[in-house]
């Protein structure tokens, strides 16, 4: 097929626009920051603009942006040394963000079905990305590009400019740590992208509890071995105890506020964005983002992430 290579910016950017979602979660995946991929990204479109006239046939044209916002994520993890040497919770992975499940539609050019593989749950959800942050830079592009983007070895291996044999050996030793450090039971508790109804009610009540500050029913609704981190900070609170804490000092009004929920999705895990209303003010104004993990009827695991993403989750900047 012969090679069409834009004239001009506005149609290089038009034709790589198309792409610029995927790009962006494959970015996310690769290093677990929204933030960072967005500015990756762009940093691949601009490097893709540039080189153009390597591009050699038009049905290359999404594997050689693939191949350039890889090569610009695993200079990215080099740079940065985005590594985690060990894996005890989320806190020490402390880049983390979530990630809004509306976007998640949006990796389809217009008009077409999205790759379910590109956004099902057991990919996106918060543990796989904590874990594959463990992985060397090359083994997490492999990862990626075979079991999620189930691309063969060959096209891999011309990504990364290494051989064949050389891509199955990285790909047998991720899928090893995978095995080792990923919950076993997995795939049964995250089988389907969309909200159970069982996640619905615990999401509402979450949201209820918390808007009543009412203590013992919030409470009700965790599970006794509990965890709770909130990336960036270096911190882990486990079980029911450490949280009843954490609790009487986010239900007190007089000290802190009162609270306003909106249920939301990240990571295809249910979440509630959390806006306060500060003693003497008017507003309630973003204050942090809760994604929840639901096992048996109750919250297993609660992820605490700023509140500065809210735009990107289609959320309002305030409540009255």
């Amino acid at each position: 097929m012969p090679v069409t290579v834009p004239t001009t910016q506005a149609e290089f950017t038009a034709l790589a626009e198309r792409h610029r979602r995927e790009l962006h979660v494959h970015c996310y995946r690769m290093l677990g920051s929204f933030e960072e991929a967005e500015d990756l990204v762009q940093e691949a479109l601009l490097r893709a603009w540039r080189s153009r006239e390597e591009l050699q046939r038009d049905d290359w044209f999404r594997a050689w942006l693939y191949r350039i916002a890889t090569n610009a994520c695993l200079d990215a993890i080099k740079a940065k040394d985005r590594r985690v040497p060990s894996l005890a919770s989320f806190r020490d992975v402390p880049w983390l963000q979530p990630y809004p499940d509306e976007l998640l539609a949006e990796v389809a050019p217009p008009g077409e079905e999205p790759d379910a593989a590109l956004v099902e749950r057991e990919t996106i959800e918060l543990t796989f990305l904590a874990v594959i942050q463990l992985l060397p830079p090359r083994q997490r592009a492999v990862l990626i590009m075979r079991d999620v983007l189930d691309w063969p070895a060959s096209q891999v291996a011309e990504v990364l400019e290494i051989g064949v044999a050389a891509v199955n050996s990285a790909l047998q030793r991720a899928r090893a740590t995978l095995r080792e450090h990923l919950p076993p039971a997995r795939r049964e508790e995250w089988a389907t992208p969309e909200a159970s109804e069982e996640e619905r009610r615990v999401l509402e009540g979450f949201i209820d509890t918390h808007e009543r500050g009412d203590l013992d029913a919030a409470l009700a609704l965790i599970s006794d071995d509990i965890r709770v981190t909130m990336p960036p900070e270096p911190l882990l609170f486990e079980g029911a105890e450490a949280i009843r804490g954490l609790m009487v000092q986010a239900f007190d009004r007089e000290e802190l506020g009162e609270w306003r929920l909106l249920p939301t999705r990240a990571n295809r895990q249910p979440a509630a964005a959390s806006y306060l209303r500060a003693p003497g003010e008017t507003e309630f104004f973003p204050y942090k983002l809760d994604v929840l993990r639901v096992r048996d009827g109750r919250i297993a695991e609660i992820t605490t992430f700023h509140g500065r993403l809210f735009e990107h989750f289609g959320l309002p900047p305030k409540l009255v």
